[in-house]
């Protein structure tokens, strides 16, 4: 188990953590009822928080923000020297938190975001997978931005559901912002994990292992989806290469309290 904490990369406090000790914190968290904001952040998500100052202060109110993406533990290690031997890739951690959620008597597990259809396969295959699973609630998203009483309709159902950990899938930024402004109002981890509600309800292809490996998961997605993200990693990954030289080289000025606390809610739901 390898926790050091967290670590500035590119201005975000990252955690050099692995997977075992990610799993052990968010199931502690479950069983106690604690509010916790988790995330896993992959090039592009550190990146929104580096353009954006009220997101960059976001992020660094998280209580735990995995190295999701292979060159966001290359950083870790490069600049830090964390010795990190694998990421803590969100769809992966989704599987672990589950797994040992299944062998807890009172840590079941909320779904949020996503359409019905996917929520439907995703829980489905979740309960195949690990039997013991407790689904205690699952809600489509809204796809638009919430009012005051829908959001706080929402954590009341959350709350009353029982349920010990909620795994969020709204997509970057929108899932951070979500548990972000949700955090105090929700008792139990919130786990920002994006693609993994389309991932396992097999309604989207994960890069092969290989590729996956090697840095060039966002090779395999750009292939499928190009033009969607054709802009974002043509523009994104040689800026995080580029940020992160310069700040080996003491030349960027990597400050984790630069952010600006945000002067609105914005609720996405």
């Amino acid at each position: 188990m390898l926790d050091l904490g967290k670590r500035n990369v590119l201005g975000i406090g990252v955690n050099a953590i692995d997977y075992e000790a990610a799993v052990a914190k968010v199931i502690e968290a479950g069983r106690s009822r604690s509010p916790m904001a988790v995330t896993a952040l992959a090039v592009h998500g550190v990146m929104t928080g580096v353009s954006d100052k009220a997101h960059k202060y976001r992020l660094n109110q998280f209580d735990l923000v995995c190295p999701d993406g292979q060159p966001v533990r290359w950083a870790l290690n490069r600049l830090h020297g964390c010795d990190l031997n694998d990421r803590v890739y969100g769809p992966e951690l989704t599987l672990r938190l589950c797994e040992a959620a299944a062998k807890e008597d009172d840590v079941p597990v909320y779904l949020f975001g996503a359409t019905e259809e996917m929520l439907d396969q995703f829980a489905e295959r979740l309960c195949e997978k690990f039997p013991g699973l407790k689904i205690a609630g699952r809600k489509a998203s809204r796809f638009r931005t919430l009012n005051e009483q829908e959001r706080d309709e929402l954590a009341a159902e959350i709350n009353a559901s029982g349920a010990g950990m909620c795994f969020v899938g709204l997509g970057c930024p929108r899932q951070e912002v979500f548990a972000y402004e949700m955090r105090d109002r929700v008792r139990m981890p919130l786990i920002a994990v994006g693609a993994a509600f389309a991932f396992h309800a097999g309604m989207l292809e994960q890069a092969p292992a290989w590729m996956q490996r090697n840095g060039l998961e966002w090779f395999f997605r750009l292939t499928r989806e190009p033009g969607r993200l054709w802009k974002r990693y043509s523009t994104t990954n040689p800026a995080f290469a580029s940020l992160a030289i310069l700040q080996k080289l003491k030349l960027y000025a990597a400050r984790t309290d630069s952010g600006v606390p945000p002067t609105e809610e914005v609720r996405f739901g």
